[in-house]
């Protein structure tokens, strides 16, 4: 099995206003992009998870991000170190999907033991990391590597995308 993957981020935006004399334009054109081969050192990876997934109402999950989460062919996907993160929420939800702080054994090197970030309903919220350097995020089997994503209300389910890649050592 070979993983090449590649995370990207861009922003396109378009400031413009007027003076006394003349018309001022500011183009923005922002793109940012982590590649990786496949491996475990600097710059490589060679695990990946990517799924999408559905919260009950106030329902609540930790992933584990060093054992129990399957890749697409079955295999494990456990990681030692993580190089990119996304989650994505439904733009249909009508609950927050929010991510971070596990209970215990928090994957903590991202957002810290007591971090969390919250993606608000009807915008197809979304939050990437990448990181191509040897480090990444470390992940601590057994007492580092929950990873929290909570529905934020009752009601209604959320329903979210989330992709891993990372090393295995």
């Amino acid at each position: 099995m070979t993983l090449k993957s590649t995370l990207a981020i861009s922003a396109s935006a378009q400031l413009a206003g007027s003076t006394d004399l003349a018309t001022i334009q500011s183009p923005l054109a922002f793109q940012r992009a982590v590649n990786l081969g496949n491996g475990t050192a600097v710059g490589k990876a060679d695990r990946m998870f990517a799924d999408k997934r559905t919260l009950a109402a106030s329902a609540t999950e930790d992933l584990d991000l060093a054992g129990a989460l399957l890749d697409a062919l079955g295999g494990p996907a456990a990681f030692a170190r993580i190089k990119g993160l996304i989650i994505a929420a439904s733009k249909d939800n009508t609950n927050n999907v929010i991510f971070g702080a596990a209970s215990s054994n928090a994957w903590a090197t991202l957002l810290n033991s007591t971090g969390t970030v919250t993606l608000r309903p009807g915008a197809a919220a979304c939050f990437m990391a990448g990181a191509a350097d040897p480090t990444g995020w470390a992940v601590t089997a057994g007492t580092g590597d929950l990873l929290k994503v909570a529905n934020s209300a009752g009601g209604t389910s959320v329903d979210y995308d989330i992709v891993v890649i990372g090393a295995s050592a």
